[in-house]
């Protein structure tokens, strides 16, 4: 089975790494790194998982996807830039990208016209070559690259969320008992990687006793208010900035009290007037 699986990736022109490389990593095209690849025996690499099987079976990656022309403003960037950063030699490439903006912004309509024609050149070809990529594609392929775009753009919007909410200075969420114990014991744990050391300490707090978890579970409730307080001015803050998608939902759902819930059950089990004026009429 590895010899057959190792014949397909030569055939595909995939690159294999044993463990004697030191990396457990095949490439599907170029650039496209895909995990679920174990080891079984010494130096010996074996493909496991469904994810190298359709690697291997489609034998494409979307880093063969032509790529998107460059806009007419970034053409104008890449073309100034040198003569800007010798010109700016102390100035920093935020303050060099701003003067480029601006030089951008007051450049004559007809020399931006130069930039402009050359993208709609770029993206007539760029046209023309994702045509002819797509017809190669089998329906499965064409599937298979549309997920994992998909993902890859789901992943971008994920860190570009997590970015704004940093920038916007949003408290971090409040940590458990176990994650205070395991930031205080991570560094002396022994364990030959970090998973190990991460399951030994995961078993060392199973196994403590709740006198023994009480202080951690005390510092836990501790940040948790504070984060409830971090996060109510947050909120207000995020409110007055016209952000209310930012906050969380103040509908909260009532839990009942077990004796509510008790009589109301009750209350509807028990038969109606009408319903008991009918049984006694019948039994007489």
């Amino acid at each position: 089975m590895a010899a057959a699986v190792l014949g397909r990736a030569a055939g595909l022109g995939l690159g294999l790494l044993t463990a004697a490389g030191g990396r457990r990593l095949l490439r599907c095209g170029p650039g496209q790194a895909l995990r679920e690849l174990r080891e079984r025996g010494p130096g010996t690499g074996t493909l496991l998982g469904g994810a190298a099987e359709r690697c291997l079976s489609r034998g494409i990656s979307s880093d063969q996807r032509p790529k998107r022309p460059l806009t007419a403003y970034l053409r104008f960037v890449i073309d100034n830039r040198p003569a800007f950063r010798e010109k700016n030699p102390g100035m920093s490439n935020l303050e060099l990208i701003k003067k480029l903006a601006g030089a951008w912004k007051e450049l004559p309509a007809s020399q931006k016209q130069v930039y402009e024609e050359a993208k709609n050149t770029d993206w007539k070809k760029y046209g023309e070559q994702l045509a002819a990529y797509k017809a190669q594609l089998t329906p499965a392929q064409a599937a298979a690259l549309k997920e994992e775009r998909r993902k890859l753009l789901a992943k971008r919007r994920s860190l570009r969320a997590k970015r704004e909410l940093s920038l916007l200075g949003k408290p971090k969420r409040a940590r458990t008992g176990f994650n205070i114990f395991l930031s205080e014991n991570y560094q002396e744990s022994e364990g030959i990687s970090p998973v190990a050391k991460m399951k030994k300490l995961f078993d060392a707090w199973q196994k403590m006793s709740p006198s023994q978890k009480q202080p951690y579970l005390q510092l836990a409730q501790d940040d948790k208010v504070r984060y409830e307080n971090e996060m109510k001015s947050w909120e207000t803050k995020m409110i007055q900035l016209g952000r209310e998608d930012l906050v969380r939902s103040t509908k909260k759902r009532v839990r009942k009290k077990p004796a509510e819930t008790a009589q109301k059950a009750a209350t509807a089990k028990a038969p109606s007037d009408g319903k008991k004026a009918k049984l006694k009429k019948s039994e007489e």
